[in-house]
């Protein structure tokens, strides 16, 4: 009787201990860089709504980090890594539109410069 009561008794710290969710603390830091990365790329000017997205879900997932929700904090640095990744690649797509942009209107206005000097 008391062999049975501990072999549950150890099965059921066993099955508690297998249960329990580590910390996503590798997940949190890269969640963390990818946002401090959108934002230095430019986009709270290029993809403010992207880069407001990924820190109100870094800002969540930091709370449920604090109140040890470890599956809920995952999930929210996840989400919050993948915004960051948009509104980074959302912010480079329109720097770069800006800059092509710009080459067009300076071959544009040497095209009509080379017209007027050649009448």
């Amino acid at each position: 009787m008391m062999r049975g009561i501990g072999v549950m008794a150890a099965s059921a710290l066993f099955i508690t201990a297998c249960a329990s969710v580590p910390a996503p603390t590798e997940q949190m830091t890269l969640s963390r860089a990818a946002v401090t990365e959108a934002t230095n790329a430019g986009s709270s000017e290029y993809a403010p709504a992207q880069l407001k997205t990924a820190m109100d879900k870094m800002g969540a997932a930091e709370q449920a980090m604090s109140e040890k929700k470890y599956v809920q904090a995952r999930n929210l640095a996840e989400q919050a890594q993948v915004d960051a990744q948009l509104a980074l690649a959302t912010a480079r797509a329109a720097k770069e539109k800006k800059a092509a942009d710009a080459l067009h209107e300076d071959d544009r206005a040497l095209r009509e410069e080379m017209n007027r000097n050649a009448k």
